[in-house]
């Protein structure tokens, strides 16, 4: 099944531009990624303090902000989708690792470095919170953030 938003998402992540150009690196771009995104979050109302909780969040700013897989016109993703689609992975992402102790895996040569960038747990296992939040953003609540990151953790 072939889904518009994905080729436009992974161009627009293949673009991405470094919050703090002065840390190198995929791992580095999340680190600051997910911290722009606490902030943005936080700024427009969302409760974003990496806690499991704050992933109600993400997914009631997607519920908002993209129904049906759709930036809201005028809306908080309508511009920049991919460097927020990241940010927002990168703040799901941080926020799990911070929880499982783990600790976040990424290639700088990796064509799609962006969109292939995991945390490794402290058990071992490896999630890849970008790619779950474009799956959320396509899905909806069917892929929700909230309920992954139960599931993670209760490993």
């Amino acid at each position: 099944m072939f889904f518009p938003h994905k080729l436009s998402i992974a161009i627009c992540l293949a673009s991405v531009i470094t919050v703090n150009a002065a840390k190198p690196g995929i791992v580095s771009d999340a680190v600051d990624a997910a911290e722009w995104m606490a902030k943005a979050l936080s700024s427009s109302g969302y409760k974003a303090d990496f806690t499991l909780d704050s992933l109600r969040e993400v997914d009631r700013f997607l519920d908002e902000q993209a129904p049906g897989g759709k930036p809201k016109p005028n809306g908080l993703l309508s511009k920049d989708l991919g460097p927020r689609i990241f940010a927002l992975g990168a703040y799901v992402g941080e926020t799990i690792r911070r929880q499982a102790e783990g600790q976040w895996r990424g290639d700088d040569g990796d064509p799609r470095a962006e969109i292939n960038l995991a945390v490794q747990l402290k058990s071992g296992a490896i999630i890849w919170p970008m790619q779950r939040v474009m799956k959320r953003f396509e899905h909806g609540a069917a892929d929700g953030i909230y309920i992954y990151g139960i599931a993670i953790l209760r490993q």
